[in-house]
């Protein structure tokens, strides 16, 4: 007998537009769909400018956003996490390092890359 298999949901990504190559490479990942729109109903959403933190958070309360960064600056971790980010990830690191953030924000985790804390 046929055993039935429940496809995987996809897990929704915000993206800014201006991140092609890293929207394709986290694209890749089999549970992950890169949208682009807010409007999708993103899950996580992965932003560079405090700012749009507190914006997203106003129009989708329920999606978790993380904040992506070149590299660790003096008190971007507590501004990021004081605005309503679940955490701060490294933009240039392995594409695999961002996934898991994104499936461990999805579900509540506060996710600050090491190389960050």
């Amino acid at each position: 007998m046929p055993v039935e298999h429940r496809q995987a949901r996809s897990l929704r990504v915000l993206l800014d537009p201006h991140s092609p190559a890293l929207a394709l490479q986290l694209g890749l990942q089999p549970d992950i769909e890169v949208v682009r729109d807010p409007m999708a109903r993103p899950a996580v959403a992965l932003v560079e400018d405090l700012a749009a933190v507190t914006a997203l958070l106003e129009d989708e309360p329920e999606c978790r956003v993380l904040v992506l960064t070149g590299s660790a600056h003096p008190g971007l971790r507590e501004a990021a996490l004081a605005a309503g980010a679940a955490g701060l990830v490294l933009r240039d690191g392995p594409v695999e390092d961002l996934a898991d953030a994104v499936r461990r924000a999805s579900t509540g985790e506060t996710v600050v890359d090491p190389a960050l804390g």
